[in-house]
């Protein structure tokens, strides 16, 4: 898994190494409101308004990732393969890309009604990003330069941008 991590960090904090974030999956991180305590990194819930606790424990959270420090370390070290999130890359201003990610959150079922949309499930995304359309994808991508996840095995690194009106899938083995 050393290697993993090594293969990742180069991912994520390689020569466009600008805004690097995490959205962070309560849901899936036993005990991450604690970690996100402990260790202070710049976060913001994406869940709007006052939650209730059990809600708030669910939470997803967008993290900016710095390099080198414990909190990132930990998210790389204990996270993938675990279906804890998603990387994302976007702008330096964490509140403007929170602000967008926000909007992501609900859908509309055929009938119109609204549905969480767990789209921070690596398991997810990857699986719906290829179904989008160009407008689609324009819309979801928004600020964001790219989303990084694990594959199906913890030893693949996918990566996906949004260029010249079409989705870019690569994929990197560790």
């Amino acid at each position: 898994m050393a290697d993993m991590t090594q293969l990742l960090e180069a991912e994520l904090f390689g020569e466009q190494y600008r805004g690097v974030y995490a959205i962070l999956d309560g849901a899936s991180v036993k005990d991450l409101r604690m970690k996100l305590f402990e260790e202070e990194p710049e976060h913001e819930c994406l869940f709007p308004g006052d939650l209730e606790p059990d809600m708030e424990e669910v939470a997803a959270h967008l993290v900016r990732l710095e390099k080198g420090t414990p909190f990132t370390d930990w998210v790389l070290q204990k996270g993938w393969g675990k279906h804890w999130g998603v990387f994302v890359f976007g702008p330096p201003d964490l509140p403007v890309l929170r602000q967008h990610l926000r909007c992501l959150l609900i859908v509309h079922d055929s009938a119109g009604n609204p549905m969480r949309f767990r789209y921070y499930d690596p398991r997810v995304l990857r699986i719906f990003l290829p179904t989008c359309t160009g407008e689609e994808l324009g819309v979801f991508f928004g600020p964001v330069t790219r989303y990084l996840m694990e594959g199906e095995k913890p030893d693949s690194i996918l990566n996906f941008q949004f260029a010249g009106g079409a989705l870019q899938q690569q994929e990197k083995r560790g």
